[in-house]
């Protein structure tokens, strides 16, 4: 690895900040559409409200705007964990050590996806037909949501506010690397400035057919190899490590030094990373969803409690 240039604030955690820009999130929930069961798609379409049509696409962002009004604000910390690290040295996501007393993205998983197993379940018995309960409407959203926020690497890290404290230069703009890494590197690889939300848009298309092709340079298997709905702590703690990996890998790992990212090759060497990510996320969502409606799982989760709480960490030492 490179040389890591700039000093951890630890301690220090992430600023309110969305995860992937509000059209890369919908764009990345309406390619997990492309892989659900009919059933899967009729269940959704139940526990949706009828404005949104069954699309997962449309309620993909929803999380986003939810936690910036009065009534969501309590949702702030379910979008990101904040790991102790120091990349490119260390970097791992322990629950306990991690989370805030408010909550973390493997927490908000864990308790949406429990929650939604018995919305499906009275779906499927008929006693929600047009999302007349809001509880299990916005566990669809949410899902769906933090499916996307934890392969976003900068809400996996605790540095420098996972980015957001990091000033760098992107296409001549100052800007920080938490914002870059939501939206500014993927829409360079993509050559636009924004992606449309009302439909699947050409760049997500190709990374549908990428995903049948099994066309990237980890296997798609590896990436669903934790899929299973009755240990949700579990495999949202495996997806989170699996992403806070790049914060030593790439994120942090390069040399700086005040150049343009944009066209530094930092960018370029980045394209890759958010390719498979919001691929990642994409088939993990659409597996999640179909086996929750299959209801082939059993609870058994066993989560042990391996590192202790950091003081001055997000619970504060607890």
């Amino acid at each position: 690895m490179r040389t890591f240039q700039v000093v951890a604030l630890a301690g220090v955690f992430a600023a309110p900040a969305l995860a992937w820009n509000t059209d890369v999130h919908q764009q990345i929930a309406y390619a997990a559409e492309e892989f659900l069961t009919p059933l899967t798609r009729t269940i959704v379409k139940q526990l949706l409200e009828p404005q949104y049509k069954g699309s997962l696409g449309q309620v993909g962002a929803w999380a986003d705007s939810y936690r910036h009004t009065p009534e969501g604000a309590y949702t702030e910390t379910w979008h990101y964990i904040d790991p102790a690290d120091n990349p490119p040295a260390y970097c791992n996501v322990y629950p306990n050590r991690d989370t805030t007393l408010k909550g973390s993205i493997v927490s908000a998983l864990t308790n949406q996806t429990q929650i939604l197993k018995s919305c499906i379940r009275d779906a499927k018995a008929g006693k929600i037909l047009h999302g007349e309960n809001a509880t299990c409407a916005n566990a669809v959203k949410f899902v769906t949501h933090f499916h996307g926020d934890v392969t976003q690497p900068l809400h996996v890290s605790g540095v420098a506010a996972g980015g957001n404290f990091f000033p760098v230069t992107f296409a001549g703009a100052t800007t920080n690397l938490h914002s870059i890494w939501d939206g500014a590197i993927i829409y360079k690889l993509a050559g636009v400035s924004s992606f449309k939300n009302d439909t699947l848009q050409p760049f997500f298309k190709q990374i549908v057919s990428r995903i049948k092709r099994d066309d990237f340079f980890v296997p798609t298997a590896d990436w669903v190899s934790c899929s299973d709905p009755g240990r949700p702590t579990g495999c949202a703690l495996t997806w989170a490590r699996d992403t806070n990996e790049w914060t030593c890998d790439y994120v942090y790992s390069q040399i700086f030094n005040n150049t343009d990212v944009a066209t530094s090759g930092y960018a370029e060497g980045a394209f890759p990373i958010v390719e498979i990510q919001v691929a990642k996320a994409a088939l993990r969502m659409a597996t999640w969803f179909n086996k929750l409606v299959d209801g082939l799982y059993k609870e058994r989760e066993v989560v042990l409690r391996l590192n202790p709480s950091w003081v001055g960490g997000p619970a504060g030492g607890a």
